[in-house]
């Protein structure tokens, strides 16, 4: 069993709920109701070990007496995970775990439930099942009430019921038992199980497998990485509350950046930005489910915001208030808390999420395969959104780094808001609304004409991340990606120098080399990272690129994934698991340096 938490984790889930597995068919973390909820799995983050019971709080652990060795893979297509136990008389055992998800009835079943299969594969092994849920941030065990067949934890904000066709008694204290047929155990709401326990979750499994392949199916992947991209689009989509269409940044909270930094946030809500970048990669692929479900969601969102600011995130159910605390049950991954629970930056000022919300919407007035295409009540409730862009433009925010104790106007957040009313002109023009086609062109001139006069550096002969500034940060190589610059443009190539030199160290990129609110930088940003890869391609600077996509390929945990930040030295992995950002990079980069389909006929 692990006493030193990593993240070698593979995530399961169905689009409500969602859980970490370690390397050895532990549960490690996982929240209910939905994503951004209490965790019942808490024990990644080091909750204290539960006296009562003898097991650590917060965990789901299947294991064997004598157990030498585990091996997880996924099954193919699929966020289902069969872990292979092997105790040391060479007896093994599978444990299978997904979280149900497939069509019934005409609706999509995907409820709040966690469910687990053990099939003996050799020999005769004997499993422990340690199953002890935390409630109130990892404060307490469950309180538990024994069944013939079932035990009810009582949890906020509602209890939960552990279905199997195992020895009850045998999984209530944690003892073993030899296993020598299949056993399920279902996890979810406190209802009575309808049939039988052992079939009906084997056809749960089967009908959820199924599901996924299916969804796969209809995916437009590259030639080459084929099983990398297969893998991230399915995180991404499980990275969706689908309820509500909201996108979260990670499934995680309060990984640290780096050791010992307290750079630990709560990624577990809808960022604006971070959701733009999943759509905008996902759309690469074909995946327009998850874009229909977002553009409904950001509808509810500038609805609500009338004639206020649009907020960096939001929670998952739309919430504008995600105030910020800290989990003191919870010491933290590896010791090194704190663990917070909430977002501050949801009050912060970040005008680029006016450029974001647009640039999500405008494929809905262009794209003739959605269900509900965009229409000109659609645009005008956009405009609303661009005019806060145009009157934003050019005032201090905190940037897309979320900087807690300055503000500066950033180029990036500017050239968003200028993409915003570049965009409405495109959409007025397909709409044939000429004279708003007019108006929102004429804007985007204007804002050009300032950004280009504040930001470009003459001096130095490059852009500056800041308005009358000397700044680089690395989301200057997005000058391009908006179309606010051709990748030939010597302006750019200038801007790219520069930011390749001040920012690039080795085989990592910085978000930034300056001082923040907690020191200079101590890891790499990952999506900066695959930032530079494109700009390189674009830049005709392919064997470059293609060298250091393969770095990078070379730091996937063994699920396929990526954090958000790397180690220089070590190049282990920092940060919130799995990171939407890290995860549109590969897809993106992916899909640019993949041969062509026709250099296989």
């Amino acid at each position: 069993m692990k006493d030193r938490p990593n993240l070698d984790l593979w995530p399961i889930g169905n689009c409500q709920v969602s859980a970490l597995i370690d390397n050895e068919a532990g549960m490690v973390w996982g929240c209910q109701p939905q994503v951004d909820g209490d965790p019942l799995f808490c024990s990644l983050l080091g909750p204290e070990a539960s006296g009562e019971r003898d097991q650590p709080r917060g965990e789901w652990r299947m294991c064997l007496e004598n157990q030498v060795s585990a091996e997880p893979r996924f099954v193919r297509n699929a966020p289902i995970l069969v872990t292979r136990l092997t105790d040391a008389e060479g007896d093994e055992l599978d444990v299978i775990d997904f979280c149900p998800r497939y069509m019934s009835s005409g609706r999509l079943y995907r409820p709040v439930a966690f469910a687990r299969i053990v099939r003996p594969v050799k020999g005769s092994p004997r499993l422990r099942v340690l199953l002890n849920p935390a409630t109130n941030w990892g404060s307490h065990d469950a309180n538990r009430t024994r069944g013939s067949n079932h035990v009810r934890y009582e949890m906020a904000p509602a209890p939960l019921r552990l279905s199997t066709d195992a020895p009850i008694g045998r999984v209530l204290d944690g003892r073993g038992f030899r296993v020598e047929k299949d056993h399920a155990f279902f996890l979810g709401t406190d209802e009575s199980f309808r049939g039988r326990i052992g079939s009906t979750v084997a056809r749960m499994l089967e009908r959820t497998e199924r599901h996924w392949m299916n969804w796969v199916r209809g995916l437009a992947i590259p030639l080459d990485w084929q099983e990398m991209v297969i893998r991230c689009a399915i995180t991404l989509k499980l990275c969706q509350h689908e309820e509500t269409g909201a996108i979260v940044a990670a499934l995680t909270t309060s990984i640290p950046e780096a050791p010992g930094s307290e750079r630990n946030w709560d990624y577990r809500y809808c960022w604006v930005r971070d959701a733009y970048y999943t759509v905008q990669a996902l759309n690469r692929l074909g995946a327009l489910d998850v874009l229909e479900q977002y553009l409904a969601y950001l509808r509810d969102i500038v609805d609500a915001a009338g004639e206020g600011k649009v907020q960096p995130l939001y929670g998952v159910g739309g919430e504008a208030q995600l105030d910020e605390g800290v989990a003191e049950a919870l010491g933290g991954y590896r010791g090194m808390g704190p663990v917070r629970k909430g977002n501050a930056a949801f009050e912060q000022e970040q005008h680029d999420a006016y450029g974001q919300i647009v640039l999500s919407n405008a494929q809905a007035f262009f794209d003739r395969r959605l269900f509900r295409a965009g229409n000109e009540a659609d645009f005008h409730a956009l405009e609303k959104v661009g005019e806060k862009a145009l009157a934003r433009f050019d005032q201090p925010d905190a940037g897309l780094w979320e900087f807690r104790t300055r503000a500066s106007v950033h180029t990036y957040s500017s050239v968003m808001c200028w993409a915003a009313a570049d965009r409405l002109a495109s959409i007025a023009g397909e709409l044939g609304i000429e004279d708003r086609a007019t108006y929102w062109r004429e804007a985007a001139e204007r804002m050009r004409g300032v950004i280009e006069d504040r930001a470009w550096q003459e001096e130095a002969g490059r852009f500056s991340a800041i308005f009358d500034g000397d700044e680089l940060d690395a989301s200057l190589l997005q000058l391009v990606d908006m179309r606010f610059l051709d990748a030939d443009d010597p302006k750019f190539l200038a801007t790219m120098d520069a930011v390749e030199q001040r920012l690039r160290k080795g085989e990592h990129m910085l978000r930034y080399a300056t001082e923040d609110d907690f020191g200079l930088p101590e890891t790499a940003f990952n999506f900066c990272t695959f930032w530079l890869i494109e700009a390189l391609h674009r830049c005709g600077r392919d064997d470059e690129a293609l060298e250091l996509f393969e770095t990078m390929l070379d730091r996937l945990t063994p699920a396929g994934l990526l954090s958000e930040d790397t180690d220089f030295a070590s190049g282990e992995l920092w940060g919130n698991y799995p990171q939407t950002y890290s995860l549109v990079g590969l897809i993106n980069c992916a899909k640019l340096l993949s041969r062509p389909w026709s250099a296989v006929r």
